[in-house]
């Protein structure tokens, strides 16, 4: 059986590793490796960490490009390795356009797709945008769906796909997760190596499109408050690479001594700075879910979130990008140890680590099968 993994940005190499040396683990899988280099040096970064070499590389990168862009690149390019490598299966996995445009090039092709982490879902076509278009239109071109969860699989059954397509998994980002986590982990960043962790450390992330603007800045705001209310508060903030996004940290976070602005991590500090700190505020979506594997308690800056999971079982609390309501809710968490302890100690519902075997075993069983 020859299966071919197809990803591009820095969060899906993250999720794919795992299954990629799982896959190359069994004897009886040829594994081929495309990468589109959606996120070039980000990506790069992953590959490097779990020593994977793509097989191909379409390096799509290309500074201010559309989603039309990537998308026809991205289609472009893999029918040319389609058509050399003729896979039994194609891999996708998350919500990028990279995954939406992987399976409609293994769609003309009547390759079969597997969608990893499939059935996440907003309620919001635009939010986030345009992630739950593509989780969505990828659905539709998929033949096995891997779901993190119970919930994720209620959401894929609504939308009548059916059930014996549809494979509980857990997320493969606690599987890498527990690969890169090392408790006498040194950073290369030196301000990261001389913060005080017993303090109140707390890192910040934000980045999506949707909160670029009034939302940011609220956010920005209400986290400059908490600093200069409590003296025991320190805010790490690897600030995103987009211009807009670097403005408006500039504009509300900088010139601090307890707020510090740095360079995007790559994966292994980051994970490892998760490990450190005391709580997370974060729009990003993996985040919700590692986090909560390390015990870290997650403020989620989103109106909504696809991850209502983690949301009820209060490992991750939706706030929103309200200004009052980030200052309460932030301050609630440092001021209050039994909030902190709950969210702190609650069952992680993202999995136990082994999602990736599991995903491979289903594979195997499954294309044996070849009713589907």
């Amino acid at each position: 059986m020859k299966v071919i993994v197809v990803f591009g940005t820095r969060p899906e190499g993250i999720k794919m590793a795992p299954i990629v040396l799982e896959l190359k683990r069994r004897p009886d899988i040829e594994t081929v490796v495309a990468v589109t280099g959606q996120h070039r040096e980000m990506l790069d970064q992953v590959l490097d960490i779990f020593h994977i070499v793509p097989d191909y590389d379409m390096n799509i990168f290309k500074s201010g490009q559309t989603l039309t862009e990537i998308t026809v690149n991205t289609m472009v390019g893999l029918e040319t390795i389609l058509d050399k490598e003729k896979p039994d299966l194609l891999l996708v996995q998350g919500d990028t356009t990279s995954v939406f445009a992987g399976g409609m090039a293994a769609f003309y092709k009547q390759i079969k797709v597997g969608h990893v982490e499939a059935g996440l879902r907003s309620g919001n076509l635009y939010s986030p945008y345009p992630e739950e278009a593509n989780r969505r239109l990828t659905g539709v071109l998929t033949n096995f769906h891997f779901a993190p969860t119970e919930g994720n699989r209620q959401n894929l059954l609504r939308e009548n796909y059916p059930d014996e397509a549809i494979f509980i998994t857990g997320n493969t980002v606690i599987d890498a997760l527990h690969l890169a986590v090392k408790d006498d982990y040194v950073f290369d960043n030196p301000v990261l190596n001389t913060i005080d962790y017993s303090k109140d450390v707390v890192l910040l992330t934000s980045h999506r499109r949707e909160n670029i603007g009034v939302p940011m800045a609220n956010i920005f705001r209400a986290v400059r408050h908490v600093v200069e209310a409590r003296e025991n508060v320190e805010v790490i903030f690897p600030v995103h690479l987009n211009p807009k996004v670097r403005a408006i940290a500039q504009k509300y976070l900088s010139d601090h001594p307890r707020i510090h602005l740095i360079e995007p991590l790559d994966y292994l500090p980051f994970s490892n700075l998760m490990n450190k700190v005391r709580l997370v505020l974060t729009d990003s979506g993996g985040v919700q879910e590692e986090a909560p594997a390390l015990g870290k308690p997650v403020l989620v800056l989103r109106e909504e979130t696809e991850r209502m999971e983690g949301i009820e079982a209060n490992t991750a609390r939706l706030i929103g990008t309200d200004y009052d309501a980030v200052v309460a809710n932030f301050l609630e968490l440092l001021d209050n140890a039994d909030a902190y302890q709950a969210m702190a100690h609650a069952v992680n519902p993202y999995g136990d680590g082994h999602a990736a075997e599991k995903i491979v075993d289903i594979i195997i069983e499954q294309m044996a099968d070849g009713s589907r």
